[in-house]
């Protein structure tokens, strides 16, 4: 045995397991080894990152190379450290197994979510750069498919975290699946009566003046239809197909297209309808009909009860008169009606 005390304090055991024993310079070393593959994963994940940025065409591709680089290095800095200490790693075959159960058990929704979100990785149905809509309504662009939850970037600058498992089990709406486009539906309405063509034709021209409309083609076409009928107006909706870059700002999408709207329609002077309701006055103050309503105007009741005797002579009621002849083929009585 040497007399070298640093000699001495590295052969010193610290835990022995079965035939293994851990030492000082074993263990020193075995961490020296994992924390230089951490170092190298998070070295390698920045470089593949950076490139990643510059490559706008293969990001989902290199986003896949930069998690399989990290994990690897990891793992087999695990493993490699593990060896350093002097631990035999087919001895823990059986321990391992077991550990193995009762994690599984414990941490069973952490396994899920890491599972799901391998299988986002390499299913690719949900790429980094994608924008996507979850069940709840949140929708934006995903950032990062990390080991147990996905980032995804709203429009107003708000970051989501979600469980890979519900990406994987419930229903997400990839808007931009593949890079294509998308199409839309604006709501909007008109006064009945209106020209259609003319408000087609209007419609028409300004979802084309917005920049970001896609050209027609024989399978995608900017169109007006006539929907339904409303109480107060004919209903329409803009069907158009925006480009893929305007597709990830939907509420952008809706308000630019119905300002273009409302200014084409107004300029064409198609008429816009507001809810209205006639409301008929019955009884007011114990009076009825046009007395009813002269005494909302606050008009004096001589005047009203004046203006209702020479009112009730206005017109003839010419078949209340012929009720009256007891001989229909006799001459009709003159009428009661004084001149003018």
């Amino acid at each position: 045995m040497s007399d070298n005390p640093l000699q001495r304090l590295d052969a010193l055991e610290l835990v022995k397991l079965g035939k293994s024993a851990i030492t000082v310079g074993g263990l020193g070393a075995g961490i020296v080894i994992v924390i230089a593959a951490l170092l190298a994963a998070r070295l390698a994940a920045a470089g593949l990152r950076r490139l990643r940025a510059r490559a706008a065409d293969n990001a989902s591709s290199l986003y896949i190379v930069e998690k399989l680089t990290t994990y690897g290095l990891v793992l087999v800095g695990l493993l490699a450290g593990l060896s350093t200490m002097g631990i035999d790693l087919t001895s823990l075959t059986v321990f391992a197994g077991a550990v193995g159960v009762g994690v599984g058990l414990g941490l069973q929704g952490v396994i899920k979510d890491f599972a799901s979100g391998v299988s986002l990785v390499f299913e690719r149905l949900i790429a980094v750069g994608d924008f996507v809509e979850l069940s709840n309504g949140a929708r934006g662009v995903v950032h990062e498919i990390g080991p147990r939850a996905t980032r995804i970037r709203t429009n107003d600058a708000t970051d989501v975290i979600v469980p890979n498992s519900v990406l994987v089990n419930d229903q997400v709406v990839n808007w931009t699946l593949r890079n294509t486009t998308r199409r839309i539906r604006v709501p909007f309405v008109t006064a009945f009566g209106v020209d259609k063509e003319r408000v087609r034709e209007a419609v028409l021209k300004a979802a084309r003046s917005v920049p970001f409309t896609s050209a027609d083609d024989a399978v995608r076409r900017t169109q007006v239809w006539l929907v339904g009928y409303g109480d107060h107006a004919l209903k329409f909706e803009l069907i158009v197909w925006p480009t893929v870059e305007a597709v990830r700002r939907p509420a952008a999408i809706f308000a630019a297209y119905t300002w273009a709207i409302d200014d084409a329609l107004r300029e064409a002077g198609i008429e816009i309808p507001y809810p209205q309701r006639d409301v008929r006055l019955r009884g007011l103050f114990g009076e009825e009909g046009e007395d009813a309503r002269a005494a909302l105007r606050l008009e004096p009741r001589a005047a009203r009860k004046g203006r209702g005797k020479a009112a009730a002579h206005v017109s003839q009621n010419d078949a209340a008169e012929e009720l009256g002849r007891e001989d229909p083929d006799e001459a009709p009585p003159p009428s009661r009606t004084p001149p003018p």
